[in-house]
């Protein structure tokens, strides 16, 4: 194969088509569903999957679920009912800051934060969040996370994050993610209809999902896309525009953080096709001249995926039994 800038494009009219007759037939002769529930956040992903999933089942058979708590911004659940509007389907609003206040997911997350920050104080109006390394291309930093806080008044400060406080911050906020897990099968066994996944290729395959959370679904409708081929769908399908300009965000800590910013390190556009590119054996060379971009640029990538990969492989195991 000759690899181009253009490998990576599909044909969105087929591939909705198909999708939606796999939807179809999957939920009904399979899982002997008779209609889907999404997860809406003002997102792509769920803005995609939300409507392939009407086309699949109508929209009187679509429970579209937004799932707000107090760390979300408040434009994400407006996008959402701006997509449900599109496609005719009434929202289902269901607020998870309760539940997640009784597991104690704020309160574990915040005690890692003052460990590292004493000073941070969420009830002041301090905003957290974590993320990456920027600049893959050009360092071969490794995948360890820094934290950063932002006071009232707009000043932020970044530190390393040591591992202890790392693993307390992402077990904590991962309750957000199981949460939302157990109201979507709630919704879905209510009506015996089957839950329709919202993660695409570049976060099941990396690994930017939670083990039981938004990996907990009956139907992955587009884990086969990257992300770059998501935006190919959604202007097919006419997503709102708001909704396809807004910057990708996992919406899960309190100060603003992209996915590029908290996991990827990499523009979607560059990233998708340099996976592509991995994933179909193009040597290094031959994307470095496609790309413009340097051997050792394509190569510090090629690195980190398989990197995230290996370090991630486990959340992709299925249950192992033993005996």
């Amino acid at each position: 194969m000759t690899f181009t800038k253009e490998s990576i494009r599909i044909d969105p009219a087929a591939e909705a088509d198909r999708i939606v007759s796999e939807l179809r037939r999957v939920a009904r002769q399979v899982m002997r569903r008779g209609g889907g529930v999404v997860g809406i956040s003002g997102g792509v992903d769920s803005a995609v999957v939300l409507a392939l999933t009407v086309r699949a089942f109508d929209p009187e058979r679509v429970v579209a679920l937004i799932m707000p708590e107090k760390d979300s911004e408040p434009m994400s659940e407006q996008l959402a009912r701006e997509l449900a509007r599109q496609f005719g389907v009434q929202p289902v609003r269901e607020d998870i800051t309760p539940t997640l206040e009784g597991f104690g997911c704020y309160q574990r997350r915040d005690e890692a934060v003052r460990r590292v920050f004493p000073e941070y104080d969420a009830a002041a109006g301090y905003k957290v969040k974590i993320g990456l390394p920027p600049n893959m291309l050009e360092e071969g930093t490794l995948n360890v996370f820094s934290i950063t806080i932002v006071a009232p008044d707009g000043h932020s400060l970044t530190k390393p994050l040591p591992p202890a406080e790392f693993r307390q911050i992402v077990a904590g906020s991962n309750f957000k993610q199981r949460a939302r897990m157990a109201m979507l099968y709630y919704h879905a066994e209510l009506r015996n209809y089957a839950v329709i996944g919202t993660a695409n290729k570049n976060e099941h395959d990396q690994g930017f999902f939670v083990k039981h959370g938004d990996a907990g679904v009956d139907i992955r409708a587009i884990g086969h896309l990257y992300k770059t081929q998501v935006y190919q769908l959604a202007e097919h399908l006419n997503v709102p525009e708001a909704i396809r300009k807004r910057p990708p965000t996992s919406d899960t800590y309190s100060a603003s953080c992209d996915q590029q910013e908290f996991f990827f390190r990499l523009p979607f556009e560059t990233l998708d096709l340099l996976w592509y590119a991995q994933e179909h054996q193009v040597s290094a060379a031959e994307v470095a001249r496609a790309m413009d971009l340097t051997e050792a640029q394509v190569q510090r990538a090629f690195d980190d995926f398989k990197q995230k990969r290996r370090a991630t492989e486990f959340l992709r195991m299925a249950p192992v039994a033993v005996g």
